[in-house]
C-alpha cells in the first residue's frame, strides 16, 4: 500500500515536498516513481528512484524536482522547487521492480491514491 501526502495549493516559484510512505517488507527492493496526470491529460512520468539511489527525470521537471528515498522509513520524497502553473496536477506515487523504461505505466505494480498539487500563477 502506498498513501501519498503533501500536496497543496502554491503560488508560482513555491516549493512543495510530497511524501509517499509504503508498507510491506519488500520497500526497498522496488523501484519507486512519481507521476501526475493533468485534468484531460495522460498521466506522465515525473521522476524515478531505483533500489540503489540512482535517479532519473522527466525533461519538463530537471533541475526543479529532486526524487529521493528513506528506506529505513518506507519513504519516498519528491522536492518540487520554482514550481510552475503547468505543474498542476495529481501527483502519484508507484512501484515497481526493476528492469524496463521506467515511463511506461503498465510495468508499475502498485499506486498510491494521488494527492494534489495546484500552482497559481
Amino acid at each position: 500500500q502506498l498513501v501519498e501526502s503533501g500536496g497543496g495549493l502554491v503560488q508560482a516559484g513555491g516549493s512543495l515536498r510530497l511524501s509517499c510512505a509504503a508498507s510491506g517488507r519488500a520497500f526497498s527492493s522496488y523501484t519507486m516513481g512519481w507521476f501526475r496526470q493533468a485534468p484531460g491529460k495522460e498521466r506522465e512520468f515525473v521522476a524515478a528512484i531505483w533500489n540503489g539511489g540512482n535517479t532519473a527525470y522527466a525533461d519538463s521537471v530537471k533541475g526543479r524536482f529532486t526524487i529521493s528515498r528513506d528506506n529505513a522509513k518506507n519513504t519516498v520524497y519528491l522536492q518540487m522547487n520554482s514550481l510552475k502553473p503547468e505543474d498542476t496536477a495529481v501527483y502519484y506515487c508507484a512501484a515497481r521492480n526493476p528492469g524496463g523504461p521506467l515511463t511506461d505505466t503498465w510495468r508499475y505494480d502498485y499506486w498510491g491514491q494521488g494527492t494534489q498539487v495546484t500552482v497559481s500563477s
